[in-house]
Parts: C-alpha cells; sequence; structure tokens
C-alpha cells in the first residue's frame, strides 16, 4: 500500500513538473518579447529594481509551504533565465571559480549571467569601464577587517558608479587535497581572508606559513595541486577543485558579513530610482585647516542626513593630503539629502558622488 502511495504521489509530481515546464516556456517565450521591444527602444535589459518587485509581489503572495526566502531564490533564477534569452548579461568578478566575489554576482543576477573572471579588483574596474563588460562586483568592506582600501582607491579614477550591493554571510573553510591537517606546511588566501582567520590558524596551525594570494579561490587551486598546501575558501570552492573540508568555518567572529559592490557605466545604468532604504556615497576632500572635518559635517546635521560610513585615504600627493569616502543615509532626490548635498559639495576642494543605490534591510 505505502508503495502505491508513494508512486501515486510521484505521479503527480512528474505532471506538475510538466506544467511547470510548459509554464516557464511560456514566460520565456514573453520576456523574448520583452527583449525585442527594448532592443528597439534602446532601454536597459536588466533592471534590477523591476526584479525586486517582481520578487516582492511573489513572496507576499505566497502561501506556503516554500519559504519566502526560497521562492525569492527560484524566481530570481527563473527571471536571470529569461534576462538571458533577451540579452545575457556580462559581469566581471574576481576569479578563479568559486570565490565569494563569484557567489555575491550569482546572488544579485542569478545563474545565467555570462561571468567574466578577473584576477584583481583592478581588473574588474578596467573590464567595466573598458565595456568588455556590463557590470562588475567588487568587495568594498567586511565587518571584521573593515574596508577593502584597493577598491576604494579605484572608485577614484573610474567612470563606474555603484547600482547596488549585495551582503553576503562569509563563512571560511580550511580546505586541502589528503583530508589531514598534519602535512600542511602552507596556508593560502586573501590577505582578508588570512587576517579574519588569524586567531584559529595561530591556534590550529602555528608553524605554517601564510601565503597570501590574489583570491581565495586561488589558493583552493593552488591547493588542489600541493598537498602540502590548505586554503581558506568556500564550500563551493572545495567542490569545484576536489578538496576535503578539513575544518568548517574556521573564521573568527562567526556573523562575519562582505558587502560587495556592483559597478557600471552610466550609460548602461542610471542612477537606480529611490526605494525608500538607500546609501549614497560618495568621496570628497577638503582644504587642510582647522575646523574642516567639523564644517564638512554640519550640512548633514542642518538637513538630517545620517552618515553611515567614513574613511580617510591619502591623496598620495606628498602634502599629507586626504580624500573621504563616506556613505549617507537617504537617495539624492529626496529633498533633504539633495540640499545636505549641496551645500556639502560647495564646501569641498574634490567632490564626488559615486552611486545612488538600494540597500538590503
Amino acid at each position: 500500500m505505502a508503495d502505491d502511495a508513494l508512486k501515486g504521489l510521484r505521479e503527480q509530481i512528474d505532471a506538475l513538473d510538466s506544467q511547470l515546464l510548459q509554464l516557464l516556456n511560456e514566460r520565456a517565450h514573453v520576456a523574448e518579447q520583452v527583449g525585442e521591444i527594448k532592443r528597439r527602444e534602446g532601454t536597459p535589459f536588466f533592471r534590477p529594481d523591476r526584479v525586486a518587485q517582481v520578487i516582492a509581489k511573489i513572496k507576499a503572495a505566497n502561501q506556503g509551504p516554500l519559504r519566502g526566502e526560497h521562492v525569492a531564490a527560484i524566481w530570481r533564477e527563473i527571471m536571470s533565465a529569461c534576462l538571458a534569452l533577451e540579452s545575457p548579461q556580462r559581469v566581471a568578478v574576481l576569479g578563479p571559480f568559486g570565490t565569494f566575489c563569484e557567489q555575491a554576482a550569482i546572488e544579485y543576477f542569478g545563474g545565467a549571467a555570462d561571468l567574466i573572471y578577473c584576477a584583481s579588483f583592478d581588473e574588474v574596474f578596467h573590464a567595466t569601464a573598458s565595456g568588455s563588460a556590463q557590470y562588475g562586483v567588487v568587495g568594498v568592506e567586511n565587518m571584521t577587517e573593515g574596508v577593502v582600501t584597493r577598491s576604494l582607491d579605484l572608485f577614484l579614477h573610474t567612470p563606474c558608479h555603484v547600482v547596488g550591493e549585495v551582503s553576503l554571510l562569509i563563512r571560511h573553510n580550511l580546505l586541502q587535497k589528503n583530508n589531514s591537517m598534519g602535512e600542511i606546511q602552507a596556508v593560502l588566501a586573501h590577505p582578508q581572508a588570512l587576517a579574519q582567520c588569524q586567531n584559529w590558524l595561530n591556534k590550529n596551525l602555528p608553524n605554517a606559513e601564510r601565503r597570501a594570494v590574489s583570491s581565495n579561490a586561488e589558493g583552493a587551486r593552488l591547493a588542489a595541486e600541493n598537498p602540502a598546501y590548505a586554503a581558506i575558501a568556500s564550500e563551493r570552492a572545495a567542490t569545484l577543485f576536489g578538496l576535503h573540508i578539513v575544518a568548517h568555518a574556521v573564521q573568527d567572529e562567526a556573523y562575519n558579513r562582505t558587502r560587495f559592490a556592483v559597478i557600471t557605466l552610466p550609460q548602461t545604468m542610471a542612477t537606480p530610482p529611490a526605494t525608500g532604504r538607500d546609501c549614497t556615497s560618495l568621496i570628497v576632500s577638503v582644504a587642510n585647516k582647522p575646523g574642516a572635518m567639523h564644517d564638512l559635517l554640519v550640512p548633514l546635521k542642518k538637513f538630517g542626513v545620517s552618515m553611515t560610513r567614513l574613511e580617510s585615504r591619502p591623496a598620495r600627493t606628498g602634502q599629507w593630503e586626504y580624500y573621504f569616502y563616506m556613505d549617507l543615509d537617504g537617495h539624492p532626490s529626496e529633498p533633504h539629502v539633495a540640499q545636505a548635498l549641496e551645500e556639502l559639495r560647495q564646501l569641498c576642494a574634490f567632490y564626488k558622488v559615486i552611486g545612488a543605490y538600494p540597500v538590503k534591510a
């Protein structure tokens, strides 16, 4: 009796799968028609605000038993696959396969995006600025180790701007070819990952060399070639490079998140419209005089704009001058933000808005 019941349920699932496949292909045909209209009108193919609206609507209509986040993940992939029929999106990421940067790109664009793997964030910016990639994804900040300084420096001289962000929960794992910590002579990872795991490494592998490489996935690739090496990387990297996970979650902070910025040229995508939960990022410099930093903050207080991040980077002029990177709560289209930015701009020797974009709740 149980076998008969199970057989009947499987037949129901098979029938539902056939219906789902038919409906998905019908949706894809409509998406192709949308793509033709966009192509004729010259409008952007990828609209992250539209993706967010559709997913929010689907989640609100969901009656279960599927959880909201699972429904969202399914629909993101459906929309990504349909978008690939309209126009495949070329996205530059830090390579090789298996980086957290790749994971962030897939979370934002879906698995159908055409990923271009770069050896460094410099190459990601260059690929995006030159147009060989329509978008780029770069790390900008980690909760435990702070900002990714190279990314901040690159924003200063690039024509690209930020149109979105992804926040990933980072779980580092120790990967090794032979599934043994006893043979490890060197641990390879991106410098940020090594810093995020330094206490664990001090305790468990105090005599192993720590070797910085261009990405965690590159460390995994090298560890797959040499049993004396171990890598700190993701579970995806372990699968891609055929490595054992010798130790799970070796990061020092359990709640370790990294922010990634989605960048593009303004002609590829203009500044996204306000959503009610947005961030405006800018770079400024002020004259080196007493009270200059205080004066810089006055317009923000005057118009009730909250500053959520402030970082300084040397201007490299040889005169001890600095650029300041600021994140403000709000969107330039909001009157109080616009007024604060206008007064702020008049106080600055250098002023550049590098993006206004939705942030995750």
